[in-house]
């Protein structure tokens, strides 16, 4: 009887603890962009004023360096707030500053912004004009 209660208990552990790393899976595959103020600009939806910024050094050639700063910014974008904010092309308020000394290295730096799939920003919005009948 004792070895059946402490399957049981076990069995209760393993799902309890199996239901929370879902949930924290799933919290994750939302990202964190409900952190920040966000509002739609020209057919995307950006944070107000939150910056994430990228960097590369010592490359052969300036496109390199600029390619690298940009994965950089891309991959740790998508990894906080979900593959629809990590789009370069897409970004807001964009600077790049790149320079040659011992090889090429840029310092770029952008707010994130997705793109406006289905008219909510998630966040605070501009009024939507009317429709005409």
């Amino acid at each position: 009887m004792r070895r059946g209660l402490s399957v049981a208990v076990g069995i209760a552990a393993a799902t309890m603890i199996g239901s929370t790393m879902i949930g924290a899976g799933a919290a994750s595959a939302q990202g964190l962009e409900f952190l920040h103020t966000q509002r739609t600009e020209g057919g995307r939806v950006c944070f107000n004023d939150h910056f994430h910024s990228g960097s590369s050094s010592g490359h052969a050639t300036r496109a390199a360096a600029e390619k690298e700063a940009i994965a950089g910014w891309s991959s740790f974008t998508a990894l906080e707030y979900g593959n629809r904010w990590g789009s370069w092309r897409i970004a807001g308020s964009k600077s790049m500053n790149c320079s040659q000394t011992s090889g090429w290295g840029c310092q770029i730096e952008a707010r994130p912004c997705r793109p406006n799939v289905g008219g909510t920003s998630g966040g605070s919005r501009r009024a939507r004009p009317a429709k005409k009948q």
